[in-house]
């Protein structure tokens, strides 16, 4: 499965929904958006979902439930990869840099601080 770097907005959105809740159906994803499609869309939107292998569906009586199809941990890392590789030439320093710098105003002490700890951690690993 690739990172979700390839989904619309609405294909996030969904995928964001289904990860929070751990499954749902389509009118309950449905429910759950802001500024809804309409419920044709919704299903559409989900069977895209599961012919890129984001999503998977079961029978729950006569509706499908659906739910990702891959953990929410490994979708992140999958993600951060394609966008180390596509964004930062596969560089860590930079993408740290960038978000230091777009987050910087947000960034409380001890947030720094634990960023500072998982440096150093790094650090001891890689000797």
């Amino acid at each position: 499965m690739s990172a979700t770097g390839g989904l619309s907005r609405r294909e996030r959105q969904i995928l964001d929904i289904l990860y929070q809740r751990g499954k749902a159906s389509a009118g309950d994803v449905r429910e759950a958006m802001a500024d809804a499609p309409s419920y044709s869309s919704v299903r559409t939107l989900l069977r895209v979902l599961e012919e890129k292998g984001h999503v998977k569906h079961k029978a729950d009586g006569l509706k499908y439930v659906y739910y990702p199809a891959v953990a929410r941990e490994r979708a992140r890392r999958s993600a951060v990869k394609h966008l180390l590789e596509t964004f930062f030439g596969g560089s860590p320093e930079q993408i740290v840099a960038s978000l230091l710098d777009v987050s910087s105003t947000r960034l409380s002490g001890e947030e720094l601080d634990r960023m500072a700890r998982m440096i150093e951690a790094a650090k001891k690993e890689g000797k």
